[in-house]
């Protein structure tokens, strides 16, 4: 399986926890628009226009660093005028693994997020986790989309103004804002979120849409000398995908989307999907985790693990756990977040998961804490715990900027309802449908009514001439459903749907029959057979 690298963390989740890969617009449901998403599909060989020429005629120069090659990509940041001198510039990762004579080409993998690295994924090295036959067939490539990581500019949320950004960082709303007065402190803290986004990387925010990053990759499928693109993409990489086959159906040689998201859903069709996805991969917590786990369990049962987990969401309802180094502690909205985001990798999160309650049960909130603010390890306990025209400065910008790239993608993939009735609408449903984990998802929404507007709509997929498509689904995938495999799959002309029986988020990496399955289809175009399951 890979090592636990950037495309398993839950990349902030927002943080808010929930609805990160949510964002559709609240206009239409599944199969109630089969319209084409409205922004205008590239050309067919846009290599060949003649303001794009420079972009697709690029030669990369690879250099060492590390234990890998690494390169840059130029990129207009506005296809519809990329000749006005305003340009992405992306950085690059190449594990050069094929063997000589056996090379088909190049291939390109995308962690997830939206926001996360991939240049960090090679770094980090994926390429080692994958199969022998993989390998020796393809380079293994990757990018930090447009925005994103290293990218030159960089998105960020942070303005530099010490009073802004802490007004930009108030806590969390209640897990369920009830009376005016939690309405309008949660309301104002997702204004002030995105008026601190717009302040800091204003110019940047129209231009870091997912169509604008499949042209991109288009360009770095020329730039590699390659034909068609044979690419792998987790979680938000299967947006990334769907929309490079939508623009570009015929330069798809191989493409896997694990872990996938379905482009037909609305926004309130997600979050109600998602919400309730972490509300049952947390009661599968406490079914299995004895078989997981073992005697490290935080109950002797099943019943006394939920009992648990019940007891600390009033406590933490009432008042804060203690949290060292910090003066706020953990209240229900971070001890919600802690469990979600351990729910994306049982085999590798649920020991510590476990330990943390326990010290939760305790009286310390430190473990969750860390839990909660995306860190892949929990801390022992008791442990101290200005714009440019066209964007930040890189030295504005942090060293992990997932957070605000996250929130700018899908803020901006499709717009939210302005009215922040929608959201006050939208939260008894949740709370029906998924209890805490419903309405946290509806809050976390906020920070996209304030956003600019976008031009896609949910849509059927549109991608004629695409060859065969492999959607992965995992059963228990509580960030992306696998209802959403199911759709997805459907809706790809010739599209292949290779289910996961297991709990946890993606399913290529986690599993042998999954990965022979995936590299077989990805060396040999070998097809999977409809209704193959593979069980963990």
């Amino acid at each position: 399986m890979f090592r636990t690298t950037t495309r398993q963390r839950v990349l902030a989740l927002v943080l808010a926890v929930l609805g990160t890969t949510s964002l559709a617009a609240c206009t239409t449901g599944p199969g109630q628009d089969g319209n084409r998403p409205r922004a205008s599909a590239a050309p067919a060989d846009p290599a060949a226009r003649p303001d794009l020429r420079r972009f697709y005629g690029q030669k990369l120069s690879w250099r060492p660093c590390g234990d890998v090659q690494c390169a840059s990509l130029t990129v207009p940041m506005d296809y519809a005028r990329p000749g006005d001198g305003r340009t992405f510039v992306l950085p690059l990762a190449r594990a050069t693994t094929a063997v000589e004579g056996k090379r088909l080409g190049s291939l390109v993998l995308n962690p997830g997020g939206p926001g996360e690295s991939g240049v960090k994924l090679v770094e980090d090295g994926v390429a080692e986790d994958l199969g022998r036959g993989v390998r020796e067939r393809f380079d293994v490539v990757s990018f930090d989309p447009r925005g994103v990581g290293r990218s030159t500019p960089a998105l960020t949320c942070l303005t530099g103004n010490r009073a802004e950004d802490e007004e930009a960082a108030v806590d969390e709303a209640p897990l369920l804002p009830r009376t005016d007065a939690e309405r309008t402190a949660a309301l104002a803290g997702a204004r002030a979120q995105a008026a601190a986004c717009r302040k800091a990387s204003g110019p940047l925010l129209p231009h870091v849409g997912t169509q604008d990053a499949a042209r991109d990759l288009d360009v770095l499928r020329a730039a590699l000398g390659e034909r068609r693109l044979t690419y792998v993409g987790w979680s938000y990489g299967t947006s990334l995908g769907t929309s490079y086959a939508e623009q570009f159906p015929r330069r798809v040689r191989a493409m896997v989307l694990d872990g996938a998201v379905d482009p037909s859903l609305d926004w309130r069709q997600r979050v109600l999907g998602q919400s309730a996805g972490f509300r049952d991969a947390v009661e599968e917590y406490a079914a299995s985790c004895a078989d997981v786990v073992g005697e490290g369990c935080p109950g002797a049962s099943p019943e006394a693990i939920r009992a648990l987990i019940d007891r600390l969401l009033e406590r933490t309802r009432r008042e804060p756990l203690p949290v060292d180094g910090s003066e706020d502690g953990l209240d229900a909205a971070g001890l919600v977040g802690a469990l979600s985001l351990s729910m994306y990798t049982p085999e590798a999160q649920w020991e510590g998961l476990s330990e943390a309650l326990r010290a939760a049960d305790d009286g310390d909130g430190t473990r969750l804490a860390a839990l909660a603010a995306g860190d892949e390890e929990a801390p022992d306990a008791g442990a101290d715990a200005g714009a440019e025209e066209d964007g930040p400065d890189a030295s504005d910008v942090p060293e992990d900027n997932s957070e605000a790239a996250l929130i700018a993608v899908n803020c901006l993939d499709v717009p939210h309802p302005r009215d922040p009735r929608a959201y006050w609408d939208a939260l008894a449903p949740a709370r029906e449908a998924a209890g805490d984990y419903g309405t946290s998802g509806v809050t976390s929404e906020l920070v996209c009514a304030d956003w600019p507007a976008g031009t896609q709509r949910p849509h059927r997929v549109d991608a004629a001439g695409v060859p065969p498509v492999l959607v992965v689904g995992t059963t228990g995938d509580p960030a992306t459903p696998y209802d959403e495999a199911v759709g997805l799959a459907r809706q790809f002309p010739g599209g292949m749907l290779l289910s996961f029986d297991a709990p946890g988020h993606t399913g290529y990496g986690r599993d042998a029959c999954v990965d022979r399955k995936v590299e077989a289809y990805l060396v040999s175009l070998t097809k999977v057979r409809p209704g193959t399951r593979c069980a963990s």
